[in-house]
């Protein structure tokens, strides 16, 4: 499944637009937690010039998602137990308003539908990557409730750091199993005009991710280190 874009604004730059897909592909799985990037291997499959990748490597340095380490290059991020407490604070704050403030009929209703049918699909198929990249468009669905392209633009990052914390776990199946149906009973009651029931009903959901989440990112960092 490819995760839909946020909208951003026309007019973009190459380093911002590069940058863009990079993020897209950290949101979908496609690069591991202090995973090392090849500068000249980059620069060739996305067709820029070295400085241009330099540049995108300093913008998503800067929003957490990439590490610089002199003399040793640069590598995936790996978030850290704090940066996972505030993206869930941010996410409760976020996504709960949006969808206790939104109206039934709203056009995103039709991305929160197709994302719980492509991760339905996915489960079926034992997909448990897809089932990850299909949850990524369930909650960026939630906040385009909201209509505001800031906060579409900024919850893209912050899935795309939440994604990063998924990866370093390792266990799609164990992280994201037990959520599928969740999201199908809040697209059912947001379907419904149940829209504080339907935010109720998210904001428990992600207490209850962050509380597995913490606890399993614990122990593997106590395990390998990372993190530190």
């Amino acid at each position: 499944m490819t995760l839909a874009a946020p909208p951003v604004p026309t007019a973009q730059t190459l380093t911002e637009r590069m940058a863009e897909q990079l993020r897209q592909k950290i949101t979908q799985g496609a690069f591991s937690p202090g995973q090392r990037l090849s500068e000249a291997a980059l620069s060739e499959s996305l067709d820029i010039s070295r400085n241009t990748l330099r540049e995108v490597f300093r913008l998503l340095t800067k929003e957490g998602l990439l590490k610089h380490e002199p003399n040793r290059g640069v590598s995936v991020a790996i978030p850290s137990i704090a940066s996972i407490i505030d993206i869930y604070r941010v996410r409760r704050l976020i996504e709960c308003q949006a969808l206790a403030q939104a109206y039934p009929r709203h056009p995103a209703r039709k991305h929160l539908r197709e994302a719980v049918d492509m991760a339905r699909r996915c489960r079926d198929a034992a997909d448990w990557q897809g089932v990850g990249t299909a949850n990524m468009e369930f909650h960026m669905a939630i906040v385009e409730l909201a209509d505001s392209e800031r906060l579409n633009i900024m919850f893209s990052h912050i899935l795309a750091e939440l994604r990063l914390a998924f990866g370093l776990l390792n266990d799609p199946e164990f992280l994201h199993a037990p959520y599928v149906d969740m999201n199908v009973k809040i697209v059912d009651l947001f379907e419904a005009g149940k829209l504080q029931e339907a935010a109720t009903t998210l904001n428990e959901y992600l207490v209850h991710s962050e509380r597995i989440v913490l606890a399993v990112y614990a122990r593997r960092i106590s395990d390998t280190g990372a993190g530190k």
